[in-house]
């Protein structure tokens, strides 16, 4: 019993755990290096010298840092008029992919009415829709109606491809408040908007924050619609297009190209890291319940 102390037994179980998850914590840092490794020579590129990108010795930091890349990139024809494109657009879908979601997802989870079992698979099956299959009659379809080349017909189909996920998660949200909430708030005299406007709304902010992100992230990323749909009018085009427009006939500025992904990144980062505590919860509670 001689050099044992009270406080062995309590550390020798904890090293144990220690040594066990050593593995799972050394592949999961690896995993997170292979991940942040193309963003993190895409911004390292950025900063070299043109004579230092395609060099037989790579480095990892460049010797020497330059700016003219991004001045390049912001002084490309465009580069604000496709800026404020992005925006409006983003904005705009997951604004309307909001409002109409969460009229939907009330209906589906709190009232009751013949179809709504039905309307939830249609929903899950639009959801799991490859929507690059949808290319074509998109294009038909915006030809026939006079919708090509305008900055609506992006928003309408950035709407479409949100809105499955908003009310799915929505609707996970607000089953998962307890109606009481809402009914004693009635019999205080709300009406049943009312009493979804002040008790359930407030609660919903996670899933909100969730699927707003979501929705921005997919919008402002999205290059295929926006590509193929805005043929003649350079004006209405967005963000991952203009990117594009670093790669001529004579090659690739690369490092205007990785300059301009740098700025191009930014919002959707700075969105993720100030939604990033309501995503896990809204996603959870939203997947989970309901």
């Amino acid at each position: 019993m001689r050099g044992r102390t009270p406080l062995s037994g309590i550390a020798r179980p904890s090293s144990r755990r220690v040594v066990r998850r050593l593995p799972l914590n050394t592949a999961a840092a690896l995993t997170v290096a292979v991940c942040l490794f193309p963003v993190f020579w895409m911004v390292a590129t950025a900063f070299k010298p043109s004579r230092d990108i395609q060099s037989d010795d790579p480095r990892l930091l460049p010797e020497e840092w330059t700016l003219d890349h991004f001045r390049r990139a912001v002084d490309a024809d465009g580069f604000a008029l496709f800026w404020r494109n992005s925006i409006l657009v983003t904005l705009s879908a997951v604004l309307l992919s909001l409002v109409v979601a969460l009229g939907a997802a009330y209906a589906v989870a709190r009232l009751r009415w013949r179809g709504r079992r039905q309307f939830m698979l249609a929903v899950f099956i639009a959801q799991m829709a490859p929507w690059e299959s949808l290319i074509i009659p998109i294009y038909i379809i915006s030809r026939d109606t006079g919708m090509l080349d305008r900055l609506p017909t992006l928003t309408l189909i950035y709407f479409m491809i949100t809105l499955p996920f908003t009310v799915v998660v929505l609707r996970g949200f607000i089953a998962g408040i307890p109606p009481e909430l809402e009914e004693a708030a009635q019999v205080d005299g709300c009406t049943r908007l009312g009493a979804f406007r002040k008790v359930a709304f407030p609660l919903l902010a996670p899933g909100l924050m969730a699927t707003s992100l979501f929705g921005f992230i997919t919008a402002w990323n999205e290059f295929t619609y926006a590509n193929f749909l805005i043929i003649k009018q350079q004006d209405s085009r967005t963000l991952p297009v203009w990117l594009s427009s670093f790669q001529s006939t004579f090659g690739t500025d690369w490092g205007a190209t990785m300059a301009a992904s740098t700025l191009f990144a930014l919002p959707a980062l700075i969105v993720f890291l100030l939604l990033q505590r309501h995503v896990t919860a809204g996603l959870a509670s939203g997947g989970v319940k309901g």
